[in-house]
């Protein structure tokens, strides 16, 4: 890939749209390192109006570095629950605890030290460095891909670890010294709400002028990706296994696995020929060391992940042999449904929830 002409780029047409423009986000109102690094990790793979709430919830709890040290897994988690993506919940609350310890509660300046706390990768790194404390460091997520391979019409795949490297480098080229947050910013700006992937809206776009995939009209093929694989999809089970008292049985994930902390409806993925029962016999013998006998279905529900889609069928059962052990979990509840809100869940099992309130009348 050649290297294109940075110079053509005006920083300053950029900036002055962002300034004049720009959305008056709650994480633009009070800018902290610590206020800058719990939005960004928030904001990853996460629309800004989403976020809104959960950041304003999260900073009234945890309004720094060592009340979020000082929580619980459980309680950081519930305070996430239904934003998604539960592993960077647990990394910020691990890296609030090695900044205690070993920072005095600050959030290091140095791009490459902050790499070092768990769920801080380049990006990340480089946007807290710059937002938070001036560093002349470049970002680069999906936003400024795009806007980059458009600017430039980058015809190589934008998956490829060469055309990132390539991207990285123009990255820096284009921070104007002294600017960085604002360029930044405007460029994270620029791509959420003109330079969008389908339909961009050019005419209104600061670059426009210099712009070369609008001069090729080749806007709405950059950036050019290589082929996803197939998304797979799992058939799951769930069991709501249910005592003579009413209380439910539920089991808290393993922390370091998928969705790690929260809390869950044991079962698991059916395994090939399985029928659904056979599968939820399986899993609950395996995961909690009893039998159990399977009833009627709750409700079935469907869920996409980032990597694999899953269609989950939830049955009430009922224990017939031995008593539950954490085995393949983290931990062991009986609640009953009232005290089921005292518990961080995904949103599959809240789905589950509701099933059960609304069958409870």
């Amino acid at each position: 890939m050649a290297d294109p002409d940075t110079a053509s780029i005006d920083p300053q047409a950029l900036i002055t749209w962002f300034e004049a423009t720009k959305e008056p986000f709650p994480w633009r109102a009070v800018r902290t390192p610590y206020t800058v690094w719990i939005s960004e990790v928030m904001l990853q793979q996460t629309q800004a109006a989403t976020v809104v709430p959960y950041y304003e919830r999260f900073l009234v709890r945890f309004p720094d570095v060592t009340a979020l040290a000082g929580a619980a897994l459980d309680d950081v988690l519930k305070l996430w629950e239904g934003l998604g993506y539960y592993s960077r919940a647990r990394h910020l609350h691990r890296a609030a605890r090695i900044l205690v310890a070993e920072h005095g509660g600050e959030l290091p300046r140095d791009p490459d030290a902050l790499r070092r706390l768990p769920g801080i990768g380049p990006y990340t790194a480089n946007a807290i460095a710059s937002l938070a404390f001036g560093v002349d460091a470049p970002v680069l997520d999906g936003n400024v891909i795009r806007i980059l391979t458009r600017l430039y019409d980058i015809s190589d795949d934008a998956r490829r670890v060469e055309t990132r490297t390539a991207l990285w480098r123009i990255a820096g080229e284009l921070v104007p010294p002294g600017q960085a947050a604002a360029w930044n910013e405007g460029l994270m700006e620029l791509g959420r709400r003109l330079c969008t992937p389908k339909a961009p809206r050019c005419a209104e776009c600061p670059l426009a002028a210099s712009c070369r995939a609008r001069m090729a009209g080749t806007q709405a093929e950059r950036p050019v990706h290589s082929k996803k694989p197939p998304i797979p999809h799992h058939i799951v089970t769930a069991a709501v296994i249910r005592r003579a008292d009413g209380r439910v049985l539920i089991a808290q994930r393993p922390v370091d696995g998928m969705l790690g902390g929260l809390w869950e409806f044991p079962g698991g993925k059916c395994l090939a020929g399985e029928t659904l029962q056979e599968c939820l016999r399986r899993e609950i013998r395996e995961e909690l060391g009893v039998g159990i006998a399977v009833g009627g279905q709750i409700t079935k529900i469907r869920h996409a992940y980032s990597h694999f889609r899953i269609t989950l069928h939830a049955f009430l059962c009922t224990l017939t042999a031995g008593e539950p052990q954490a085995i393949a979990c983290a931990d062991l509840a009986w609640v009953t449904l009232d005290e089921l809100g005292r518990y961080a869940f995904p949103t599959t099992d809240q789905k589950i929830i509701a099933a059960l309130v609304d069958a409870r009348g």
